[in-house]
């Protein structure tokens, strides 16, 4: 997703609590980066932060890494989160089980190792790359999802959502390819059975659009 730039997003992340500065010093022990040790979750390709605000408000007792590429995504990223904090009654000062990181997912495996322990990955309405060339980029190709497991635990959930029916449809045979078990699946998830599920920025104007959003859940074989 394009950004336009935002002059204000780098002097309000260099004072943020909850922004990670020097990621690579935090790579297989996450953990003691959190004020509270608690499971670790991952979101990649974070956008605007309204997932991993919400992760954060609803599950206080588990802590979640939110990465974006972008350092303006994430500056706009901190404001949702405040702002979704204290909408909840909550100061700034409370959010203690989040962190923004800015970093390439091309090269995770550096910063999250096996020792981190993630319980769960999320992937939410990640760029499709439609073009055969790009497809490479999806953050579901084949070579991503091999990297992946570097450092998810061995029963550890894949959650990925997404309005692009050839994005997703592809997606689906490469976890399938790289010996994941699709353990839940809908093509419109909000007509599905699950409950779970929290509602992103992109999520809701793509659902307002007439759009079907696409879900899945994987795991690796055992």
């Amino acid at each position: 997703m394009r950004i336009r730039k935002k002059k204000w997003a780098e002097p309000e992340l260099a004072v943020c609590d909850f922004y990670i500065k020097n990621p690579d010093e935090h790579a297989g022990k996450w953990s003691s980066a959190f004020k509270k040790e608690q499971p670790l979750y991952l979101e990649i390709g974070c956008g605007k932060g309204g997932f991993a605000g919400q992760f954060a408000l609803k599950y206080p007792d588990r802590n979640i890494i939110a990465l974006d590429i972008k350092v303006d995504m994430l500056g706009v990223g901190r404001r949702t989160i405040v702002k979704l904090f204290e909408e909840s009654g909550k100061s700034q000062d409370e959010i203690d089980n989040l962190l923004l990181v800015k970093y390439n997912v091309e090269q995770l495996d550096k910063i999250i190792t096996p020792e981190d322990k993630i319980e769960a990955l999320y992937i939410n309405f990640c760029n499709p790359w439609p073009r055969a060339k790009h497809k490479k980029r999806r953050l579901t190709y084949p070579r991503k999802l091999e990297m992946y497991k570097s450092f998810l635990q061995p029963e550890a959930e894949i959650r990925f959502k997404t309005d692009d029916d050839e994005l997703f449809e592809e997606s689906v045979e490469y976890f399938e390819q790289c010996g994941y078990e699709i353990t839940y699946l809908t093509r419109d998830l909000h007509s599905s059975d699950f409950t779970e599920n929290i509602v992103t920025e992109h999520e809701k104007m793509f659902s307002d659009e007439g759009k079907k959003i696409k879900f899945l859940i994987a795991r690796q074989k055992s």
